[in-house]
């Protein structure tokens, strides 16, 4: 199975991102957007690993969130990989409670090493991912452009729990399924 472990993007904030999805399009024609309903926020990419680690990953979220109370993100802006300038892939970075978030990830990816897994040591940036873009080369005029479509325009995300996803191959594209849901703690955001 490929896992993966993020937050499920609410379909309110979807429908808010699918409006920037179109923005980007009007500025970058050539842009492949991401389907909305595959929209999330990645914390740890996992990769093709034996089902029988399905319990074992859903005991490492478990352990990562057992003193997080829910939390809210918000997205703010876009940017790519990796440069906005120089991108194959453009996403939307958020802001608010992110040092949450980034507890969450540490403690998964230290859960990850223990469990013998090969984790990704890059810098770790928040984000969902809108679209591919080959191998843009951004103008002046389309950055002031893409600045102009997230200017306060969205909603926070509550984030009352973490998802382990797995990522299915299906006609060049990939389905995810939703494989485990392991909630915070339940306290009022």
């Amino acid at each position: 199975m490929r896992f993966f472990i993020a937050l499920e993007i609410p379909a309110e904030s979807r429908r808010q991102l699918e409006a920037v999805q179109e923005g980007i399009k009007r500025i970058i024609p050539y842009i492949r957007p991401t389907n909305p309903e595959k929209l999330h926020l990645t914390i740890a990419f996992i990769g093709e690993q034996s089902e029988q680690m399905r319990e074992q990953l859903v005991e490492v979220i478990k352990e990562a969130v057992w003193d997080i109370p829910p939390f809210a993100v918000t997205p703010a802006y876009i940017d790519g990989f990796p440069s906005l300038h120089h991108a194959h892939t453009l996403w939307v970075g958020v802001k608010g409670d992110i040092d949450k978030l980034f507890v969450v990830r540490e403690r998964i990816k230290d859960g990850l090493i223990r469990m013998g897994l090969e984790v990704d040591d890059r810098r770790y940036i928040p984000h969902i991912a809108v679209g591919k873009a080959g191998k843009l080369k951004l103008l002046p005029f389309q950055e002031t452009e893409l600045e102009k479509i997230t200017a306060g325009r969205f909603d926070s995300i509550p984030v009352t729990c973490i998802k382990l996803f797995e990522s299915i191959p299906e006609e060049g594209f990939h389905r995810h399924n939703t494989l485990a849901e392991v909630p915070l703690l339940s306290e009022d955001i």
